[in-house]
Order: C-alpha cells, then structure tokens, then sequence
C-alpha cells in the first residue's frame, strides 16, 4: 500500500495510522476495539475541557474585576466577554481551511500556542489595574487572542477526530468536543472565583499560561494521521449556505447560555443571594450527565424531533432564571438550560454534516462553530445593554426568547422530514 505523509512529518503504513484500530470498509467505518475509541474521545475531551477551563476562569473573574475594581460599566463588561467571540468568529474561515488543507494537528496546536500566549497578556493586564485604560486594552487584547485560539483549537480538534474514528462516529466526536466545552466552561468559572479567595488576580492569570502546555502534552497521546489528500475545496461562503438553517438554530440556542455565562454572578449580588459559581456549575453538570446518557438519541430519533424536545427544556430553564423567584430555582433553571442545550448541537450538527463531502467538513464545521460565536458574539454586548444599571431579568427574557425562535426552526426542520 503507496505511503502518506503524515502530520508528524514522518511516514508510516496508512492502514497503522490509526494506531492498531481495526477497520471495516463498506459505506461506513466499524472498529471493532471500542477502548480505543474511547481512549480517543476521552483525551479530545480533557484537550477541550483544558481549553474551556480556560475560557471559564476568565469568566469567573473577568466580569467583577472590570466592573467592580476597574469601574467600567455593564457595557464594558459585554464587550470584554464578548470580543472573544467575536474573535473567534472572524477566525473560523480561516481554521476551517487550516484544518482541511494541513491537518487538524497543526490547527490545535496553534491554537494552544495562542492560548498560551493569551494567559501572558491577560497577565500583563492584570499588572496594570490601577491603570485603568490601558489594562483594559490588554484584556481586549488578550480575549481577542484567546478567541482565535480556540477557533483554531476546535476545529482542528473536530478535523482531527472525525478522520481517527470514521464517518460512522462523527456524532461522538461531536458529543465528547462539548462535553469538554461546556464542562470546562462550567469548572473553570467557580474554579477561579475560588482561587481569587486564597491568591490573587496575577496567580488565577498565571494558571491560564500553564493549562495550555497541559493540554498540548495530552495531545501528543493522539495517533497521527496522514494529512488530507487534495481536493476541491468549498468556498467559505457556500458552506454557509449549505448549513445556515442548522446554525441559525444553534446560535439562538446558544444565547441562553451567554446570558448564564456573562451575568449569572452579578444577577446573584443584585439579589444577594449565594452560590453564585453554582448556577455555571449546574449548568455544566446537567449538560454532561445529558450527554453521557442521552448521546446516542440524536442517531436514534433524528436531530431534528431530539433538538425540539431539548429546546423546550432549555426554553423552561430560561423562563425560570427570569422569574428570579429563589437562588434555588434559578440554580435549578441554570440547570435545565444545560440540560436543553446539551444535545442541540450535535442534533443541528448531524443535520449540517450531512450536507458536505467528508474532504469539507473541516471549513463546514467551521461555519456550523460561526454560528455559535455569532450567537455568543451578539448575547454579551447586546444583554449589557439590556441589564442597564441592574436589570438582569431582561437578559434572560431576551434568552427566552431567542430559544422559542430556535425552537421553531426545528419544527419546521422535523416537519419538513418525511414520515
């Protein structure tokens, strides 16, 4: 058999790529050492976990230091939180090719470089609180690399790990990848509300430098692959519009976890209520305890019928931070939106992956994972505005609402299907 490249620059047999991972060709792939699978799926979670640890950190104590210690307002705070998404989006054109044309190798491990890159910034920044501008303009600076890096990160990570298990398990990888996002996303932010109360800023910083080095040594636990033969690449623009249904669905989703993620903590003072890191770690947990024993649901029933179940539950979660009735049922609301949220990305996911050929689905990923930002990208700033000088009920309104439109777009989607 002729040999390939691979992307550690050496060569090896293309049927010992996958490292000793039997195969079965017909229309789909069956390994038949399911441990290795797992093996695989359990260290592209902890890289992502890793990544969205990271993200979660910032989140915990990003919203306090620039509003409380350097006096800037709710506005600013959206815009801190935000730009990173915004970053991320403008980014996704550019990973999705990276992956597709050099492996998804090479995108993670730009993207942990960056990561590490960006902790050194938001170090730096930190340095200068009693300069209030210019620590500003260094955590713009370092949310805006941060966001480009986990672009890079993602997307490698899903071109990556749909070429180690086969088409027939592309729903997994997917269900494993944000596993590790919202579950990093969730630890990170209690973790470094904690760490804030028994060390200072610069240390909670410092660890942010650290985890990415963490994460690139699991990496390298990951079989090589060979590097993606040439073919004819979709334009960016065109996978837009191959998948926009499924990603206008997913970023209305989405805001509703913005809103828990950006102002959850300061909607717990105004109330003066405890537990504030809870409602993200309910979220987080639900949302993986979902996904452990529901992950085969979206291949079983279809994304759509699984996507518009998941989107009621989230849409009563939302309902139920609004009410702000108790910190006990706003916890529990922060909770059934993970739970909601849990399976809408790979159900709307299945449905967009199906649109493209296998040689794309990198830069399809990629316009699927804009989505997402875009979602992201518009909840911070937009739900600054809306909470004003304290009224943070109207961010999860706005969450509540987005996801009855997201709800929507999956009816017409199951409905669309034939019987």
């Amino acid at each position: 058999m002729p040999k390939r490249p691979l992307e550690d620059n050496y060569y090896m047999d293309i049927t010992e790529t996958i490292d000793t991972l039997p195969v079965v060709e017909n229309k789909t792939h069956l390994y038949k050492q399911p441990e290795k699978l797992l093996r695989i799926y359990l260290n592209i979670f902890s890289i992502v976990f890793i990544e969205f640890l990271i993200m979660g950190i910032s989140l915990g104590v990003l919203p306090a230091f620039v509003h409380e210690t350097l006096g800037f307002s709710n506005l600013w705070v959206g815009v801190v939180i935000g730009v990173q998404y915004v970053a991320t989006l403008c980014a996704r054109q550019f990973s999705g090719n990276l992956a597709d044309k050099a492996g998804g190798k090479r995108a993670v491990q730009y993207g942990l470089l960056l990561s590490c890159l960006s902790g050194l910034l938001l170090l730096l920044a930190g340095l200068l609180a009693t300069h209030g501008v210019w620590c500003l303009a260094g955590l713009l600076v370092a949310r805006i690399v941060l966001g480009i890096g986990e672009s890079l990160l993602v997307i490698g990570i899903f071109a990556w790990g749909f070429k180690l298990v086969g088409s027939a398990n592309t729903g997994k990888v997917m269900v494993w990848n944000g596993m590790g996002m919202y579950g990093g996303m969730a630890c990170g932010a209690p973790l470094g509300m904690a760490l804030l109360g028994y060390t200072n800023l610069a240390l909670v910083f410092t660890l942010t430098i650290i985890l990415p080095i963490v994460a690139y040594l699991i990496m390298r636990l990951l079989p090589a692959v060979a590097l993606p033969k040439k073919a004819a690449q979709i334009p960016f623009y065109k996978a837009i519009n191959l998948i926009w249904r499924s990603g206008a669905g997913l970023a209305l989703a989405s805001i509703g976890f913005g809103g828990i993620a950006s102002f959850i903590s300061l909607y717990f003072i105004q109330h003066n209520w405890e537990g504030g890191s809870l409602a993200l770690t309910s979220f987080g947990a639900s949302y993986i305890i979902v996904r452990l024993f529901l992950a085969g649901a979206p291949d079983q029933y279809g994304g759509a019928k699984v996507a518009f179940i998941s989107l009621l539950v989230e849409l009563a979660g939302q309902l139920l931070v609004w009410g702000g009735f108790s910190s006990y049922l706003t916890i529990f609301g922060a909770a059934l939106t993970g739970a909601g949220l849990s399976l809408v990305f790979p159900s709307f996911g299945q449905i967009a992956i199906k649109k493209v050929a296998p040689e794309n689905r990198g830069i399809a990923m990629a316009a699927y994972n804009a989505f997402f930002d875009i979602g992201l990208a518009i909840t911070a700033p937009v739900a600054g505005l809306l909470a004003g000088d304290g009224q943070y009920q109207h961010v999860y309104l706005f969450g509540s609402v987005a996801v009855f439109i997201s709800a929507l777009f999956a009816l017409k989607e199951l409905r669309s299907q034939p019987n």
